[in-house]
Order: C-alpha cells, then structure tokens, then sequence
C-alpha cells in the first residue's frame, strides 16, 4: 500500500506484521502495480516519476519516462509493459518493456486521469476523474468509449475481478460501485463510513480492498459483504493498493 502522507509503501500481511518497503526518496507516493516477475512499480508523484523495485533484492530503479507530471495510477501487462496515468498531462502513457521508448495511449478529453485497469486482452479502462467518468480504450484499435455509469463523482482507483466485474472508487461519493461483467448492471458495493476511497484491489476469491484514505485505513469487503479492518499502524492518506502476482493477498504493496 502507498502511504502518501508518510512518503513510503508498506506491506499489510493477512496476519499482521506491517513492515515499510525498502524504497528510497519517495514524495507522496500513489500508484502501484506487479509485473510478473515479482518487480513492484511505484508512482513517485512528488518527484514526477515511476521506481520500480526489483525482486529479491535487485534493487531500486527509476523507469525511464519523458515529461511526467503527476503520475498516479499504473498498470501492468502480460508481457511487461508500463501504463502510467500521467495525470496534470491530461494523457496515459505506455512504456514497453522492450525498451522502445515511451508513447502516448490514443485517448480523447481526459482531465487528470487517475485509475488504471488492465483486461486480459488488453482493454484499458481509465478513471478520468474531473470529468466524472471511465474510458475504455480498446485494444484491437477500436478506440475510446465511455462505461456506462450513473452518478459518479471524481472517480478514482479501479480494479477488475477475475471474472471481470469492473470496481471503482466513486471519491466524490465515499463509496465503490461495482459494474459487472456481461450485463454492465451498477450496484454500490456494502460498505460503512468511507471517507474519499482511492485504491482498490481484488484478490483471486472476489475479496475486495479498499484504501479509505481519510479514515486512514484499508478495509477488506468480502464476497459476502462482510467488511473488517486490516490491521495497520500510522498510516497518513493510504492512496495505492496491489496485490503480489503470486501470493494474491494483501501485501500492500496492497492499486490500482
């Protein structure tokens, strides 16, 4: 999870224990994501950039980009390529793990960009948060549309199910609705006293988390409605959420 008050990301292991992960010069961190490797990619907002963490004690990199400002939400594909939502630049950018250079999404309209989610076949959903609104840019080229949606305010972190229901933190409303797969039905998932949500995850059973960054915690709704509280300790605005690619539980670093 991103700490963004405390300029740090911190782990929420199922059974306690939180621990900071080792990342240096953070300024007010928000967007997380995994590649498959076990590499963890951080947006570094404050200091207009993505770090990327690379496993087993690889080290801290900073991932090569051109003209960010206000990096917020990331997205990972199968084959490792970095979606940013290079947010006060109204745009999403894709830097491909082969090194290629960075290039702009074709999009149209976005006004700060914040939430990313990444489909198996490779369909971006964007969370355009002034604009009260998500954007689906299609893979095959087919271009941008709007999700149906009613009702959203400032949208923020996004996440999809395994089964392909679509999660949005609807900030402006203190609540996430959930879009679902096939029938694009809009249902408010059950939760109590939420305060600005921003990052979401799902995890492989449909548990969903949320950072309630003004109440300063990350909650845990399971597929029942059944709603705790991870344990954690100091936290200051919790703003990304990611689950590992392979332990699928919330480790804090839990986005997005």
């Amino acid at each position: 999870m991103s700490d963004y008050g405390n300029d740090r990301v911190v782990t929420l292991p199922n059974g306690g224990g939180q621990t900071t992960v080792p990342l240096d010069g953070l300024v007010r961190p928000t967007g997380l994501a995994w590649d498959r490797t076990g590499s963890l990619y951080v947006s570094d907002t404050g200091n207009n950039r993505v770090v990327r963490l690379l496993p087993d004690g690889g080290g801290q990199t900073t991932v090569p980009t051109d003209g960010l400002s206000r990096p917020l939400g990331l997205a990972v594909d199968p084959v490792g390529d970095l979606y940013i939502a290079d947010s006060f630049n109204d745009r999403v950018v894709k830097v491909p793990a082969d090194g290629t250079g960075q290039t702009t999404v074709p999009t149209t309209g976005l006004l700060h960009p914040w939430g990313l989610a990444l489909e198996p076949d490779g369909d971006l959903y964007i969370s355009d948060f002034v604009n009260d609104r998500v954007v689906k840019v299609s893979a095959d080229g087919g271009g941008q549309t709007t999700v149906p949606t009613t009702g959203l305010s400032q949208p923020t972190g996004l996440a999809l199910s395994t089964t392909g229901d679509l999660f949005i933190s609807d900030s402006g409303n203190n609540r996430v609705v959930k879009i679902a797969a096939g029938t694009g039905t809009q249902t408010t998932v059950p939760t109590t006293g939420l305060s600005s949500p921003l990052g979401l995850a799902v995890d492989h059973r449909g548990t969903l988390y949320v950072a309630d960054a003004f109440n300063n915690r990350v909650l845990r709704v399971r597929p029942n409605g059944t709603q705790s509280t991870l344990n954690s300790t100091g936290l200051n605005t919790p703003t990304g959420l990611a689950l590992p690619p392979v332990a699928r539980t919330p480790h804090a670093a839990p986005a997005e």
